[in-house]
């Protein structure tokens, strides 16, 4: 008999109450979003705790999730039943030990934790550091554009300090991809950058600053498999606050409102010295934990295509436990991301229902560790459950949001591959629009799972529902990101439009069918820059 991990075993012992507990329920419909909202109204209950990535509440929500996957005939895809474990290194401030200042001419002006700036942990931060500082425009390097805002910039030993973003004449996918961590980091250790210090865009920032700092107190996460560190040699990492950016300004003869002006143009940045010194002193409690992604298996019914798989994605974890707002310390992550997974599980159930035969296999794919940095999805893209090879797509659903009626898609991807023109020709039959990304400042082509699929080579796409610039539409989209993006308001007492959600989902599975069931394969276009990955 196979010996399962701790984890695993305890996660299948919680499979036969979740069962036994859903059985009890009327099956609700699908057309209309109602079983879709019964599945998020479970994920995002407050039991469950805002399912933090290897908390006893995303436990719970990941034996639910394989219970439903079981539940609608799929097989067991993990390496212990429906669950792949993987194990993290989690690194959490301990800021009554951290301190941050700015030595000016010799003296030490101290900064306030939290209101000038915030000390990242996504890298594993060095107990102490002192280091001058440069200002290096949007710190960002694009080979293919002969672009390099390090070149000819004494940076060995120092703190970069940017203004998040890049220069208009740099496409959406591409300047996301070279702001990616791991790809700016690289870039960092070949100049012998020490340290960085991100500034936001303030005419981009999803959220206020005042909820952003809150944010310092969450668990940080990175992969304890060997050689997945992408510290890339960085031992300090900050974001300061954009409103106090004349501090770390003052005396270079520039104005934060200057360089704001030159990014929303769309314009280079200059790049400078700073006459200021950072000295920082932290400290971070580190552990570790292990959380599973959660696999689930349609096989073909092509005996020629059958081994080959399409990926439905979408992330099960969200932020947990964290700093009351308004009261509320439970972040549920009803959109961000319970209604991504409840579409999996919708989309699963509505193909057993109807007992569909597709040509390849689906897989349906539930990861962990989005929030911590597309971590679960990461380990699958590197560590599949099935063979590498014969992965043709991923479709990633990420907070998708049915806020208003469904006419239009927001689709990340759409010009890389030919699923661009699958999800156009499922879309027509329906009569929604399919867009590109309105926005590239916000880089919502690395913020999802589908980047991890797209970094292992595979074709990939990520959609929400889509909106146009100056739309009732738009100030929706907008009033929902300041107001309930990562926090405890995203919960069940939000308006959700059902009949969107349910028309969404019908556009995804359509999509879905269409690439299971086409003889050929998905292939990266030609000018792709992403089709390198594959080759």
């Amino acid at each position: 008999m196979k010996k399962h991990t701790p984890l695993v075993a305890a996660l299948c012992r919680l499979l036969p109450a979740a069962l036994a507990a859903l059985a009890l329920a009327a099956a609700p419909s699908a057309g209309d979003g109602r079983r879709w909202w019964s599945y998020v109204k479970y994920l995002a209950d407050d039991k469950l705790e805002g399912r933090n990535t290897g908390s006893e509440g995303y436990r719970k929500a990941a034996a639910y999730v394989a219970g439903e996957f079981e539940r609608a005939g799929l097989k067991a895809a993990g390496t212990g039943g429906y669950f792949q474990p993987v194990k993290f290194r989690t690194r959490r401030i301990l800021e009554t030990g951290c301190g941050l200042e700015l030595l000016r001419h010799g003296a030490a002006e101290p900064l306030a934790l939290g209101e000038d700036a915030v000390i990242s942990t996504r890298i594993d931060p060095a107990p102490r550091v002192e280091a001058g500082l440069v200002f290096a425009g949007y710190g960002l390097t694009v080979p293919e554009m002969h672009y390099d805002d390090l070149a000819g910039l004494d940076l060995r030993g120092k703190i970069v300090v940017y203004l998040a973003g890049s220069p208009g004449n740099i496409s959406g996918p591409l300047r996301a991809h070279y702001q990616s961590a791991p790809e700016r980091g690289r870039f960092l250790e070949r100049a012998g950058v020490l340290g960085a210090i991100a500034i936001p865009d303030p005419h981009h920032m999803d959220i206020p600053w005042a909820r952003m700092a809150l944010s310092r107190f969450q668990t940080s996460m990175s992969l304890a498999a060997s050689g997945a560190e992408e510290d890339h040699g960085l031992r300090f990492a900050a974001t300061w606050n954009p409103a106090r950016a004349e501090k770390l300004l003052a005396g270079t003869g520039h104005t934060f409102e200057e360089l704001q002006a030159l990014a929303d143009a769309g314009k280079p940045l200059p790049r400078f010295p700073l006459p200021v010194s950072l000295r920082a002193k932290v400290e971070v409690e580190r552990a570790e934990v292990e959380s599973p992604n959660v696999v689930a298996l349609l096989p073909g019914a092509d005996p020629a295509l059958e081994n080959e798989y399409v990926v439905l994605s979408a992330h099960l974890d969200h932020l947990g436990v964290g700093e009351p707002i308004q009261g509320d310390p439970i972040y549920n992550g009803a959109m961000d991301d319970a209604s991504g997974v409840a579409t999996l599980l919708d989309i699963a159930a509505a193909l057993h229902h109807e007992k569909a035969r597709l040509r390849r296999s689906v897989l349906f794919l539930a990861v962990t560790g989005e929030e911590k940095g597309l971590l679960g999805s990461r380990y699958f893209a590197t560590h599949p459950t099935v063979d590498t090879r014969h992965i043709v797509a991923d479709l990633n659903v990420d907070m998708f949001l049915p806020l208003y009626p469904l006419h239009l898609v927001t689709v990340y991807g759409l010009e890389e591959s030919d699923l661009g023109d699958h999800i156009r020709e499922v879309a027509a039959k329906l009569g929604i629009g399919v867009q590109e990304d309105p926005e590239p400042q916000r880089n919502s082509f690395i913020r999802s799972d589908q980047y991890s699929f797209i970094r292992s080579g595979v074709p990939s796409l990520a959609f929400k529902d889509g909106y146009r610039r100056g739309t009732p539409e738009e100030k929706i989209f907008k009033t929902w990101l300041r107001e309930r993006y990562h926090a405890p308001s995203d919960d069940l007492c939000q308006p959700v439009d059902l009949q969107a959600a349910a028309d969404f989902n019908r556009l995804v599975r359509m999509l879905a069918e269409s690439v299971a069931n086409d003889p050929q394969r998905p292939h990266w276009k030609a000018a792709s820059f992403f089709r390198r990955f594959a080759d």
